[in-house]
């Protein structure tokens, strides 16, 4: 009853927002939305599966603003399954199926054709420099945010408190309730939601069972990103997840001149009661603590552009685990199209080239990101420390966004990658199927409106 109240909702603002005039700028009213047409491919090495899919779909937005700092919006999302390919069909070898593609469409059902999600509707109140939001909303942190490299991104249900203080200055609270996962058509509660992505093995080098089985009813985050001079700035957060575990992220920047900045981090983790459930085959979150540490240093060249240098080290402490269905984890050492989640004793190096190259004769700018880097696993064998057994890999991306003069809100973007595994590990396709030793080409059409 309550999804059809909220869909009514919904249909009901954006006929009143098609029934009036355009809105202009600053007027009470906005309509917005975005439509993206995704085509992904992904080549495995030899006679391992190869595979490819086509989604298109996107989101629409209406949000209404009254003068007592009130406001109102929603957002319907989308995506359509084109079905050039059978997602479900896995690999003769391995027994296998997509990895990547299938995050394009509903992981619940790969062969639905058209999935529909109410992703966001809440109310607002702004007043001076403090603002609430209740309901269902898109939510950006370094570990919870809506990883939209795909169709339908993360969205979040609860209440966000934002407090601006002065020099940028920024205090967030929130308490969250329900998540609904990229690539996903309904909201879970939190236990819920950990499992719905591939679990890997546990410590004890069996099959994760804790998909379905995690008790957890609420997340509470603290986040605060303060100067603490003219040339430091700091920033700590906080992720309380009910019954699992507790993460404490702090991450200082000092600017050291015009041109280079240094930068450090530092996530601690502990397990909180059980990590999810008394039973420990059915328990998320089994070590006692994990840490990572961090550091990355900046050099911005002439116009746009900057090069940079990021290590990131998991101690062998205990696996570093945030779930993957809530998030992408920026730790400065993060690439598109892999992660760190799940690893212990782990070492990685990455260098980064950012740029932006005009095109007059043309009209065209390019933005691109470009990114080398080298991820050392401890043993693949060893699941305490590797949990979806993973080898060492070189990983190499090439990410190019490019802004067409005359076609405004129209932005595709080319994103390439390639990663090669290394080291010592076992010769068997289950360790780099989908993992290394791969392709993987995206060319994604977004127009913005």
């Amino acid at each position: 009853m309550l999804k059809k109240v909220l869909v009514f909702c919904l249909v009901l603002t954006s006929v009143l927002t098609w029934s009036q005039e355009t809105p202009k700028k600053g007027s009470a009213g906005d309509l917005s939305g975005q439509w993206r047409t995704f085509y992904m491919a992904t080549l495995n090495k030899g006679e391992l599966k190869d595979f490819n899919a086509l989604g298109t779909g996107g989101f629409i937005k209406y949000e209404h603003r009254w003068h007592s700092g009130f406001y109102l919006g929603g957002a319907l999302y989308t995506t359509v399954n084109t079905g050039i390919q059978d997602l479900t069909d896995p690999d003769a070898i391995t027994g296998r199926a997509s990895r990547y593609e299938e995050g394009l469409f509903n992981l619940e059902d790969i062969e639905e054709v058209w999935t529909g999600l109410l992703g966001e509707l809440y109310l607002g109140y702004q007043w001076n420099t403090h603002e609430i939001k209740v309901g269902r909303m898109k939510l950006k942190t370094s570990f919870l945010n809506p990883q939209d490299g795909r169709m339908i991104p993360t969205l979040v249900q609860g209440a966000w408190y934002t407090y601006r203080g002065k020099k940028g200055a920024t205090y967030q609270l929130g308490v969250l309730d329900r998540i609904a996962p990229r690539s996903t058509s309904k909201f879970f509660n939190i236990g819920e939601s950990i499992g719905l992505y591939p679990v890997g093995r546990d410590i004890a080098g069996q099959p994760s069972q804790y998909g379905e089985n995690v008790r957890s009813d609420f997340i509470g985050i603290a986040d605060i990103a303060i100067p603490v001079s003219e040339r430091l700035w700091l920033q700590v957060s906080d992720y309380y997840v009910d019954n699992v575990f507790n993460s404490f992220y702090v991450k200082p920047r000092y600017q050291i001149s015009e041109r280079w900045t240094a930068e450090a981090e530092w996530l601690h983790q502990n397990r909180l009661n059980n990590g999810g459930n008394g039973i420990d085959s059915l328990s998320y979150f089994r070590d006692k603590f994990a840490d990572v540490f961090g550091a990355r240093v900046i050099y911005n060249l002439k116009g746009s552009s900057s090069v940079s240098l990021a290590y990131n080290r998991i101690t062998r402490a205990g696996r570093f685990l945030f779930p993957r269905e809530w998030g992408r984890e920026f730790l400065f050492s993060f690439q598109k199209r892999e992660r760190s989640e799940g690893t212990a004793g782990n070492h990685a190096l990455v260098a980064y080239y950012n740029t932006r190259v005009e095109i007059p004769s043309i009209g065209t700018s390019i933005q691109s990101f470009w990114s080398v880097g080298q991820h050392w696993k401890d043993d693949p064998f060893d699941l305490a420390l590797n949990k979806y057994a993973f080898p060492s890999y070189a990983h190499f991306n090439a990410d190019l966004f490019f802004n067409i003069k005359g076609l405004k809100g129209f932005r595709p973007e080319l994103l390439v990658t390639y990663k090669v595994a290394n080291g010592d590990y076992p010769d068997n396709p289950n360790y780099i199927f989908n993992k290394a030793d791969m392709w993987n080409f995206n060319l994604v059409l977004n127009y913005s409106f």
